[in-house]
C-alpha cells in the first residue's frame, strides 16, 4: 500500500499476545486481536489494506486528522469503495468510526484526498457555494487531464485546482501545469490555485475569491459566511 509520504514509518501488525517492540520513527508495531481475521493470502503475510488503512485511522490523535488519513490512503491507493465500506461495517473500528464513515462520504462525492475534503467541507458547504463537479476531464495536447473542481453546472467556466505539493517535483509536471493553464485561457476559462496551506488555514478568504469569480461569471446563488467570517 502506498504511505502518506516517502518518509513514513513501516507499520507492522502483529497477533495481540505476541512480544514485539516499536522502533521509532523507522517502524511503529501494532498489536492487533483480530489478526487471523485481517491477514490476507500472501508471503509474508500482510493485513488487507482495508483493515490497514481503519486501524492507522484510528491510531491518529483527532477525528479530522483520522478523517484525512482515511481520505488520504483510500484515494492514493485506488480502493473500491465498496470493500471499505463493507469492511468497516464488518469490523468497526474502536475509535473514529463516525469519522471514518464520513471520510467515506466525501470519498463517494469524488474527493480523493483530505485537501479537496477541506475544500468541499470548510471552501464550499460552510460558506453556502454550490458544489463543484469533482474530478472533470480535459483534454490537453491529446492528453486526457483531469481537474479538482470545475462549476460548469452552475454555468460558469470556471476550473479550481488543488494542488497538495508543496512544489513542482519534476519538469515534467510543471510543464503540464503550464499547458494546463494556458489551455484553459485558450478556452476562456477562469481559474483558480490553492494548496492545502491556504485551504486549511484560510478557508474564509479561499470563499469569497470563490465566490467573486463565480458571481462575476453570471452564479447568483447567494451563498453565506461562515462563524469565522469577518
Amino acid at each position: 500500500m502506498l504511505p502518506v509520504s516517502a518518509d513514513s514509518p513501516v507499520h507492522i501488525t502483529v497477533p495481540y499476545k505476541q512480544s514485539s517492540t516499536s522502533q521509532p520513527p523507522l517502524v511503529h508495531v501494532h498489536r492487533s486481536r483480530a489478526f487471523n481475521y485481517i491477514v490476507a493470502s500472501s508471503d509474508p503475510p500482510r493485513t488487507n489494506r482495508e483493515d490497514t488503512i481503519m486501524d492507522l485511522a484510528a491510531a491518529e490523535s483527532s477525528e479530522e486528522a483520522a478523517r484525512n488519513l482515511f481520505i488520504d490512503l483510500v484515494g492514493s491507493n485506488r480502493i473500491a469503495l465498496r470493500r471499505v465500506y463493507d469492511q468497516l461495517e464488518r469490523r468497526p473500528p474502536f475509535r473514529y468510526r463516525k469519522a471514518m464513515k464520513h471520510a467515506l462520504e466525501l470519498l463517494t462525492g469524488g474527493a480523493l484526498s483530505a485537501l479537496e475534503a477541506e475544500y468541499v467541507l470548510k471552501v464550499e458547504q460552510a460558506h453556502g457555494l454550490p458544489s463543484g463537479q469533482r474530478q472533470v476531464p480535459f483534454v490537453v495536447d491529446g492528453v486526457r487531464l483531469w481537474e479538482d473542481v470545475a462549476y460548469d453546472d452552475c454555468g460558469v467556466r470556471l476550473t479550481v485546482r488543488l494542488d497538495g505539493r508543496q512544489f513542482h517535483s519534476t519538469s515534467r509536471i510543471a510543464f503540464r501545469d503550464r499547458r494546463r493553464d494556458n489551455a484553459a485561457e485558450l478556452a476562456s476559462r477562469s481559474r483558480l490555485v490553492y494548496g492545502w496551506h491556504e485551504v486549511h488555514r484560510d478557508p474564509c478568504g479561499v470563499a469569497a475569491e470563490v465566490r467573486r469569480v463565480l458571481e462575476r461569471e453570471g452564479w447568483n446563488g447567494g451563498g453565506n459566511g461562515c462563524q469565522g467570517c469577518g
